[in-house]
């Protein structure tokens, strides 16, 4: 009877053992559930300026069901999705208006922004409007801020990300190639549209930089708009808009889903 109430108070305690580990086990196992839920942030680029089907409750920010987060998240069906990217978002406004729903269940996080601290609009009106020479000039001042000022911007931008999301993927998404060389088009001189092409990839090379040191992935989008730039016959570029200046030099909603949403979701 003894030996019988010994083993039976050893099993006992080992399955006590076992419950209490089973539920550690649990509580460690939810601890470490990957976050899954995606915020998409920056620009006009990731909020779908020009692509159309804008969200009435977007406003000016003009974030469009036709944006690759958008179409991402619709095809993916993250935990969460939260869409701040606003049209003509600078670096500041990353950092002040759109970081809000980042958090430790964060999964992944989508990022397009430079541009405009560098002057993107200011450097497509000159081009349009003044001479070669003045385009030039005026890229070359962009391509001074990109070296001087826009990193220690960017780097800010990153490093809030990555301390409101510990656990996110990040992929920062560049900028397309504008226009196709050595053919016969309508608006700006082949100098002019080589200058802007030119301008694109140094900032894109910029980003590229400031996100591998962060440890961030860049998703590269040139290859995929190979072939659809301005002047290709097959834009998925709107041109000079003048009904819809906003809209000009920006994705089209084919753009978005053939050039950006498959660079964005390699990437990620």
């Amino acid at each position: 009877m003894r030996h019988s109430r010994i083993t039976s108070y050893m099993i006992s305690l080992l399955l006590a053992a076992g419950i209490a580990l089973t539920g550690a086990a649990s509580a460690q196992a939810s601890q470490l559930a990957a976050p899954t839920g995606y915020v998409a942030l920056g620009d006009s680029y990731s909020s779908g300026v020009g692509a159309g089907s804008y969200i009435g409750s977007s406003g000016d920010c003009k974030r469009s069901t036709k944006a690759y987060p958008y179409l991402w998240a619709a095809a993916h069906s993250p935990s969460s999705f939260n869409f701040t990217a606003c049209s003509g978002a600078r670096t500041g406004d990353v950092l002040a208006n759109q970081l809000a729903p980042l958090s430790s269940s964060t999964g992944l996080v989508s990022i397009s922004v430079g541009g405009n601290d560098a002057g993107f609009a200011d450097v497509m009106t000159t081009c349009v409007l003044q001479s070669d020479s003045s385009c030039v000039a005026r890229i070359n001042t962009a391509r001074a801020y990109v070296d001087s000022t826009l990193p220690g911007q960017l780097d800010t931008v990153y490093s809030a990300i990555s301390s409101r999301a510990p656990a996110a993927h990040v992929v920062v998404l560049g900028y397309p190639r504008f226009y196709k060389l050595g053919q016969a088009c309508l608006g700006l001189s082949e100098a002019k549209r080589s200058a802007i092409n030119s301008a694109s990839e140094y900032l894109n090379s910029a980003l590229a930089k400031r996100a591998a040191d962060h440890g961030f992935t860049f998703g590269d989008v040139k290859s995929a708009f190979t072939g659809h730039e301005i002047c290709s016959g097959s834009s998925w570029l709107h041109s000079l808009n003048l009904l819809s200046i906003g809209e000009s030099y920006h994705p089209t909603a084919a753009g978005q889903s053939g050039g950006y949403l498959p660079a964005f979701t390699s990437a990620a």
